[in-house]
Parts: structure tokens; sequence; C-alpha cells
């Protein structure tokens, strides 16, 4: 059935069955227009490639697995549109794996799921694999890719998330800010990659740089904008201790401590500015100063680093590391503080 089928599709199209295979599943170099022909020609008689089929004569199942910690939250979902996007323009399948707190189900992913199951390659999006889990996966030759921090053994990408947050509170110096506080996630409560500490971290390096001490410059709330507006609320609540300025952890809690402020009376940016690290799709609404990093080209990229190392010739490429772009966007809830002239 497959066979007559296929002939019947390189006959309509006027080329060869291998050269209509060819063109069909991807495999083989091909000509876009006499790729088109092809398409074009199944598409009359109804053609459709049977993946089963397809993966018996190629040994790929044209499916990327992808494991990942959260799904509804906003980074996360962003980065999860760009891999599906990616993949489908690609031609291939996503299949997620939701990865638990609990180490047996965890096991249980990676000792069954991503090993027995049939998928080509995995995407481990803010998800530090272990020793273990990555030769697991390289002895069966899938080829493997890191959103979100360095692994060793295996190629990644992400932002510098110590840089980032320095960045920002670099540009809250520039405008004469030394009563700077952060907002961010609880050091003992913490994504793989420790990406809490990291931009505590970038905020305190630059503080040191600028030669200001900064006690008392941290609060851990939840990565929410509730967590944001509670801990904006108190830090905010008492005029004596108050900041000019808040690094926030992620823009979500910047979200959040610029609606604490406005409920407590404080103008922002004239009483205190605001910055968050993210570009959320809420932060031009709140008019929040924010470095975007692009979660959606993330995954684009992911797939990307993914497809190289399937169809290259030149067997896997490991050890890549790859630093996203980031871009300053300023808004309305900075500015200089008060009786400080704006440069």
């Amino acid at each position: 059935m497959l066979v007559s089928a296929i002939a019947d599709v390189a006959r309509l199209a006027g080329v060869s069955k291998s050269t209509a295979s060819r063109a069909l599943s991807g495999r083989g170099y091909v000509s876009e227009q006499t790729k088109t022909k092809v398409e074009r020609a199944a598409a009359a008689i109804g053609y459709v490639v049977s993946s089963n089929a397809a993966s018996l004569v190629t040994g790929r199942t044209r499916n990327v697995g992808v494991v990942i910690p959260f799904v509804n939250r906003w980074f996360f979902a962003e980065v999860l549109e760009g891999i599906e996007s990616a993949l489908i323009g690609a031609g291939y399948d996503l299949t997620l794996y939701r990865l638990s707190p609990n180490a047996a189900l965890r096991e249980r992913i990676f000792d069954y799921f991503l090993v027995r199951k049939r998928v080509d390659a995995v995407i481990a999006v803010d998800v530090a694999l272990t020793a273990h889990e990555v030769a697991l996966l390289k002895s069966l030759g899938k080829p493997i890719v890191s959103i979100g921090g360095d692994i060793d053994g295996i190629s990644s990408l992400s932002i510098d998330d110590v840089r980032a947050s320095r960045f920002m509170t670099e540009h809250l110096l520039s405008l004469g800010h030394t009563r700077i506080m952060h907002l961010g996630g609880d050091l003992n409560e913490q994504m793989d990659f420790r990406v809490h500490t990291q931009r505590l971290t970038g905020m305190r390096e630059a503080l040191d740089a600028a030669g200001i001490e900064h006690p008392d410059d941290f609060r851990a709330v939840p990565y929410t904008i509730p967590g944001g507006y509670a801990g904006a609320l108190a830090v905010l609540g008492d005029p004596g201790s108050r900041p000019t300025a808040i690094v926030a952890g992620c823009d979500e809690i910047a979200i959040g401590a610029i609606v604490a402020a406005r409920q407590l009376g404080i103008t922002v940016p004239e009483q205190v500015s605001i910055v968050g690290i993210d570009g959320h799709n809420l932060a031009e609404m709140f008019g929040l100063t924010t470095l975007e990093q692009y979660p959606v080209d993330q995954g684009a990229k992911a797939v990307e680093m993914i497809m190289e190392r399937l169809t290259s010739d030149r067997g896997p490429l490991e050890d890549e590391r790859v630093t996203m772009p980031v871009h300053l966007k300023v808004r309305r809830s900075t500015t200089a503080p008060a009786g400080v002239a704006v440069r």
C-alpha cells in the first residue's frame, strides 16, 4: 500500500520514487521546486507519509522530548511556544514531560520514557541533568540541549543572570540611586541553576563596584505578581527604611511591586524606581523598565541546535555554550531619585 502510494505520487509529480520519498521525508537533498511538485502531487491524491513507516526506514521518529519543571508559568510557557513552533516548522512532533520533584518519578522519566520511548532528541528547560542522566541519553545517541544553564557534557543556551541583574542595578546607579533593594526568590527554594542567587549576586556586585554599602538589601518573595506585591508592601510601608529603587528578580515581582506602591500612595518612579528582568507581556502595560530576554527565541534556538545535531555529518556537536541576547527597555518606572537631577 505504501509503495504503490509513493509510486502514484512520483508518477504524478514526474519524478522517481526515491526522489518523491526524499522530498516527503525530508532526508536527503531535493530542490525546493521539486519538493513543491511532490508535495502538491501528494496533496492531490491525499497521500500522507506514515510516521511509523518512515521511522522503520530512517531510524528516526521525528519526535523530540522536552523536559520542563512547569507549564503554567510565563517564562516556561513562552519557551514552550518557541520550541513547539520551531519543531512544527521542522516537521517534528513534541512530547512533553513535566519533571516532578519526586525522585522516583524523575527516575522513571529518564530510565523509561526518554530511553525506551521513541524520541530522537531531548531539550531540558531549566533542569540540571545529573551526570547519570546525561550519560544515559548520550549512550543512546540522543542529542541533548539545555536551556537555562550549563551542564557538563552537553550544549546549552541561557542568558547571563549575574550580568543581567548587575546591568539593571548599574542602570539605577547611573540615575543617582544609592538606596537599592533586591526583591528576589528565596535562596533556599531555588530552581535549578540557582537563578535566585545569581540575580542577587549581580546586584551586589554592582553596588560593591560603586563603593556603596548595602545592609538590609534583600527580601525573599515568591516569583509571582502576588509575591512582589506582598514583599513591596512590607518594604515600602516604612518611610524610614524605604529604598529609592527596587531591582526585582523578575518582571512579575516588579509588576506586583508597582501595584503595591500605588496602593500605598507612593508614586512610581518619582518616589521609587522599579526595574525587572524578563520582557513579560504585561511589562509595557505597567510601564516597566526591564531587561528583555526573549524566551520564545530561546526555545527556537534550542530546536535549531537540536536540528544541527540530528542532521550534521560531523557527528554530535557537544559542549557548545550560547549566551542569548538581552535588551534594555526603558519605560516610565525609572527616574532619578528626588533631589537628584536627571542626567
